[in-house]
């Protein structure tokens, strides 16, 4: 899929948070056709804390490409605020396209950033966010790489004040505009009555989150193009976890588990191992005699 042609589908496309090469292959098997590499979730799953700006670049690039090595599905890529000025930016670009993103997903937050849901964010200026959406445009490689430019302004300046800077990053070349932290349905339709017409936009549902939960239909209904469930996966997975090792710590055993885990086979017909060992053994060769002399 040429994410630049799905766009033009009225349907609105849902991207699942994933934070590696299992969760992607995942999704994609429950078939999904565009997922979302979340940089809150590596920080999450990697570092074991809040994204509030310690996953560095080379931390995401090698996410990317043990991403793509394993699907084939596209993906955006959450890469914060470019890690730097608009030169740290084009780096940003030509390091992550050459990696395998599909899109790359810049905000116009300071070093370090804050998760879009946190308070007490701060902002570059306006004119540094379009230099730098300039850079990542004239950085990529391919046209078929989009760049996705998000504004945090609306906790920071208010809602017009959202949009205003949106319309901007359009205007220096985004393909795609996403506008954080609506928090109201009316604000959704807002954003979409005032940017609908200039470019794709995306929506992001956070549970617990400022913006009202809302299906991709309601929203796709609303003129939204893309709709990402960032840190759903984490949450998810979170949650049993910790049901998983309380359990483990009162009976010292996983029996009273089993009927919520994969047992081993399982997991392997999940990852693939049967077919990678057939795959392997039709390259192997005999020896024969002639080898051996």
């Amino acid at each position: 899929m040429r994410l630049r042609e799905r766009l033009q589908d009225k349907r609105p496309v849902v991207a699942p948070g994933v934070y590696d090469a299992l969760t992607a292959s995942i999704a994609t098997d429950a078939g999904f056709e565009l997922l979302y590499l979340s940089g809150a979730a590596i920080a999450y799953t990697r570092l074991g804390r809040p994204d509030i700006g310690l996953v560095s670049m080379n931390e995401v690039a090698d996410t990317i490409a043990l991403v793509r090595d394993r699907v084939p599905t596209p993906f955006i890529v959450d890469a914060d605020n470019g890690y730097g000025n608009a030169l740290n930016v084009e780096r940003t670009v030509r390091t992550f396209e050459r990696a395998g993103a599909t899109a790359i997903q810049l905000e116009d937050q300071t070093m370090p950033k804050r998760c879009g849901h946190l308070r007490d964010k701060s902002l570059i200026t306006a004119g540094e966010m379009v230099g730098k959406v300039k850079a990542a445009v004239d950085a990529r490689v391919s046209e078929d790489t989009l760049i996705v430019a998000r504004t945090d302004a609306v906790a920071v300046e208010g809602f017009e004040r959202a949009i205003d800077r949106a319309r901007a990053y359009a205007e220096a070349g985004a393909d795609i505009l996403f506008v954080e932290a609506p928090r109201s349905e009316d604000q959704l339709k807002a954003v979409t009555a005032a940017l609908g017409g200039m470019r794709p936009l995306l929506a992001n549902m956070v549970e617990g989150g400022d913006t009202p939960i809302s299906s991709a239909d309601e929203l796709g209904a609303l003129g939204f193009s893309i709709v990402i469930f960032p840190g759903g996966i984490v949450r998810a997975l979170a949650r049993h976890a910790q049901d998983y090792y309380r359990s483990l710590a009162t009976n010292g055993s996983n029996r009273p588990f089993a009927d919520r885990m994969f047992d081993f086979t399982n997991l392997n017909a999940l990852i693939g191992t049967p077919e990678m060992l057939e795959r392997g053994r039709a390259y192997e060769t005999p020896d024969t005699e002639e080898d051996l002399a």
